[in-house]
């Protein structure tokens, strides 16, 4: 009964006629989801912040979303606050609203604003991730790399966890949600001001006499000029040579400079401490002549040369050609060492490159002016290397030659050089010097075979009795001395007038050839033979002799020549 009377009292003209002019009043008030409202608050709780969103029902936000940047301790009731209307009625009847989401798209309007102005934002830094930290900056999640925390690397940041600090952003990606952020720009900008104000009381040229040393690096120092940071190059120390500034100064020096540019853009500021005294170079064609000889110290040993101080500022380069006279690239290391007192002569001056060029090797005794009159001479050897193709020995004074497989013996056969081992000690004789190169010979220890050429009156165009020593396809190989140490090859074409004749498959080791010297050169040892031309000349002999025609019958130059010199019954005794 009790039912059916409230349902009645609900369907009633009074309650609908209310009902009405309540969701007429909603209507009005124009409230539209997914969008930032206005909100008052009505209460706060232990766990919740009430507020009245002028809709049906109050509007409950946990306190959770207010604990950034202490916005819980500045809230009161009657406050009004923005919130996101996510729905008007869920299904439980209630008002769904979020003052994070009313903070985090405030927060991303505000940051597409200021990216472009590069203005400075407050956030706090709540928590580490890899490669740097997340920043709630505005309600908004950041990253913040590493590097861009401060302008020097920080070890620890527990002073900065929670607690607010500038920041501008770098980099803003809306579609995927992306934020990064900097803490070091802004302290960059605000050192910038300061260094700006700095940099209106100096110019270039001024000379500070209290630059402080902040750091040193191999590349310089950075030095601290009445709060603007200051660069002094390696090179701008001294006009010598500078192993390690940290060797010069120490953290905290006081050291007297002078200003040679500012860069009003970057704000950077080079100093020098070598333009606060005379350049060297400036006299130095006064103090130091070409060809003229000076004591100096070895600085540095590079894999080129090394470098010598004549006196401070002034260096030379020795180069490695420069260091030996016995070996042209011989490494520094081995014939100086570092801080070593050491005789130098100039080579060459270059004042506007500000090099000189020295030479330790022409303050020594010259090995060569030794042998330059030793071609022809026998010497003692030792085997310092052997090849493919040489052996290479060093003579007493230590100039090294080549011993070329050609000239062990007049064979030149490369496998003669299996013969000999490393640190052998062999006599020879020097056949070439030439170009700081020497040239060694050990055939050239005994008799010539070439000799048998003028012992027994031979020249070009002589013809001379062979044997041969070896058929090859190309040709074949011939003695000309009973000792056969001369050997010579007669190529195919030089074999017979004929070219059925002058197939070397019809030859044999151990076959008389009678040949034509149609080249000999002494000093070359280049010998030529061609027993076709022996027979064109014994030809014309013949024709000479015996007419004409002599050879119309058909017959064989071979056979007329055994017929009218009875070499064929001389061939058969000789069988």
């Amino acid at each position: 009964m009790a039912i059916e009377q409230e349902t009645n009292k609900n369907n009633s003209p009074a309650h609908k006629e209310f009902e009405n002019l309540l969701n007429q009043d909603f209507k009005d008030r124009k409230l539209k989801e997914d969008e930032i409202i206005k909100a008052t608050i009505t209460e706060i709780t232990k766990n919740f912040i009430v507020v009245d969103c002028k809709a049906k029902m109050e509007g409950m936000i946990p306190v959770e979303e207010f604990k950034h940047g202490n916005e819980l301790e500045k809230l009161k009731v009657g406050s009004v606050i923005e919130v996101y209307l996510e729905r008007i009625e869920s299904f439980k009847g209630e008002i769904v609203i979020s003052r994070e989401k009313a903070k985090r798209i405030n927060a991303w309007k505000k940051m597409e604003k200021v990216f472009e102005t590069k203005e400075e934002l407050t956030g706090y830094i709540s928590g580490k991730v890899k490669g740097g930290y997340i920043a709630n900056v505005e309600g908004l999640p950041c990253f913040m790399p590493a590097s861009q925390i401060d302008v020097r690397p920080l070890k620890k940041i527990d002073h900065l966890l929670n607690t607010p600090i500038q920041v501008i952003a770098t980099r803003i990606d809306k579609n995927r949600g992306n934020v990064c952020v900097s803490r070091r720009a802004v302290l960059e900008k605000s050192k910038n001001k300061e260094i700006s104000e700095v940099l209106k009381n100096l110019k270039e040229g001024d000379i500070v006499e209290d630059a402080i040393v902040k750091a040193t690096t191999d590349w310089g120092i950075f030095l601290d000029i009445k709060g603007a940071d200051a660069l002094l190059h390696v090179s701008d120390l001294s006009y010598g040579r500078v192993k390690k500034p940290s060797e010069l100064v120490t953290i905290g020096q006081k050291i007297k400079v002078k200003i040679t540019k500012i860069d009003e853009k970057t704000n950077r500021v080079s100093a020098s401490v070598k333009a606060l005294t005379e350049d060297p170079y400036a006299n130095i064609s006064k103090k130091y002549k070409v060809g003229e000889t000076y004591e100096g110290i070895c600085t540095k040993l590079m894999d080129y040369g090394v470098f010598v101080k004549l006196e401070e500022g002034v260096e030379g380069l020795i180069h490695n050609s420069e260091l030996s006279w016995t070996n042209k690239n011989i490494q520094p290391s081995k014939v100086l060492s570092a801080s070593q007192k050491i005789s130098v002569k100039i080579v060459n001056i270059d004042i506007d490159a500000k090099r000189i060029s020295l030479s330790y090797k022409e303050t020594l005794e010259n090995p060569w002016n030794d042998i330059k009159d030793s071609v022809r001479k026998e010497v003692d050897v030792k085997i310092k290397n052997i090849t493919d193709k040489a052996i290479f020995a060093e003579l007493d004074n230590g100039l090294t030659g080549m011993l070329h497989y050609k000239e062990i013996s007049y064979e030149e056969n490369a496998d003669d050089l299996k013969k000999f081992n490393k640190n052998d000690k062999i006599k020879v004789k020097i056949i070439e010097i030439k170009d700081d190169k020497i040239r060694f010979s050990l055939r050239a220890l005994g008799k010539d075979p070439m000799d048998w050429f003028s012992e027994n009156n031979k020249k070009v165009n002589d013809i001379i009795t062979t044997r041969i020593h070896e058929v090859m396809k190309t040709g074949v190989k011939v003695s000309i001395d009973k000792e056969k140490k001369l050997i010579v090859t007669i190529k195919k074409n030089d074999l017979a007038k004929q070219s059925a004749d002058a197939r070397p498959e019809v030859f044999s080791p151990g076959n008389v050839l009678d040949a034509k010297i149609t080249e000999l050169d002494m000093e070359s040892r280049k010998i030529k033979l061609s027993v076709k031309a022996a027979q064109i000349d014994e030809e014309k002999s013949l024709v000479a002799k015996f007419g004409a025609g002599a050879t119309k019958s058909g017959a064989t130059l071979k056979g007329i020549f055994e017929k009218a010199l009875g070499g064929k019954k001389k061939k058969k005794e000789e069988k």
